[in-house]
């Protein structure tokens, strides 16, 4: 296997994703706005959620919760252009699994998708898993971060675009009040989306009050996993996204259900996540799969599309860092003109 290089090569992203297809986004909200729920209703939904009981998911809610920090770069996430593009770039390719994002996000590849298909293509979120994220409103650096509101999708709003499930953070500072409140209102999401049979992909980290800086030793991560499994009127419809870390084959003994892992912050290199993920899928059957955001979308200068597809080849083939890192270097820049093609 060869060894990671990045060498001379950066991802071009406007040869993926030009303005034109970008600013034709904001033609179809001012003139067409009826175009999303039409997408989201004619979107071919997959009879199961998972199709060999493993899951890759693309991330993609940061800047609704005032997280736009990548690297050195406070706001490297609020350039709309940068973030959508990448995405794009991930979610377009039929082996990556689906996506967990806000409205603007989730509406913005309806339209995409609109304009593709309006050109004769195919449509891209056919089989996909898409997932809305619901609470959002405990914005990061303020004094009711804690306070973790649902000012994202609702339920009904899931179910008029189509959407595969949803997806909820529990932050447990246990010296804030405001923790008990977002416990409260994750339960009732949970029991109010299992009226419609709706999955929930529930995120639960335990914090410090300096910072809510997530912890993760053994101790704290089963405690924080065993309070998640026990939410709602029933857990049959629940999934777990919480970090690799140390000890891991003991913290996902502490639940039997389906958990997810994440990413984290964008480590700028992605050969360190894959590596976590390789591990952490050996650590329990109830292991399935990544729910991904910054270390896919800003891999330093790589493809997120290539970087995408390791760790899918982790996932769902059981590749090792290294053949998975091997896959990554030759399959950087493919299918570049997904969207050019269609969209001129």
């Amino acid at each position: 296997m060869a060894a990671y290089e990045v060498g001379n090569y950066e991802f071009k992203l406007e040869q993926f994703f030009t303005r034109k297809i970008f600013d034709a986004i904001t033609d179809v909200r001012v003139d067409s706005p009826e175009v999303i729920v039409k997408e989201a209703k004619a979107r071919k939904k997959r009879k199961k959620i998972t199709k060999d009981g493993k899951l890759t998911i693309l991330a993609a809610d940061h800047p609704g919760r005032m997280v736009n920090k990548n690297g050195d770069d406070p706001i490297a996430m609020s350039d709309r252009y940068q973030y959508l593009g990448r995405v794009l770039r991930v979610i377009t390719h039929q082996e990556f699994d689906g996506i967990m994002a806000t409205t603007d996000v989730i509406e913005d590849l309806f339209i995409v998708n609109y304009l593709v298909k309006k050109n004769g293509g195919p449509s891209f979120l056919d089989e996909k898993v898409m997932l809305g994220s619901m609470n959002r409103g405990g914005l990061a650096g303020t004094k009711f971060e804690m306070d973790d509101t649902f000012t994202c999708f609702s339920s009904e709003s899931l179910r008029l675009l189509n959407m595969d499930g949803a997806k909820t953070m529990l932050r447990l500072d246990p010296t804030s009040y405001d923790s008990a409140k977002t416990l409260l209102y994750c339960a009732n999401m949970i029991s109010e989306l299992n009226k419609y049979e709706m999955p929930t992909f529930l995120e639960p980290l335990f914090v410090t009050s300096d910072g809510y800086k997530v912890q993760k030793s053994l101790t704290e991560m089963v405690k924080i996993i065993g309070v998640a499994s026990a939410l709602g009127d029933s857990t049959r419809n629940l999934w777990l996204k919480i970090p690799y870390g140390e000890n891991y084959e003991k913290i996902v003994r502490a639940t039997t259900l389906p958990l997810l892992m994440l990413g984290g912050e964008s480590k700028g290199d992605p050969t360190g996540t894959i590596g976590e993920f390789e591990t952490g899928m050996k650590a329990g059957k109830n292991v399935r799969g990544a729910l991904v955001g910054r270390n896919i979308l800003f891999p330093g200068k790589e493809d997120p599309l290539a970087a995408a597809l390791a760790v899918n080849k982790v996932i769902h083939n059981g590749f090792s860092k290294e053949q998975a890192i091997d896959f990554l270097m030759k399959n950087r820049d493919t299918n570049m003109d997904a969207l050019t093609k269609y969209i001129k």
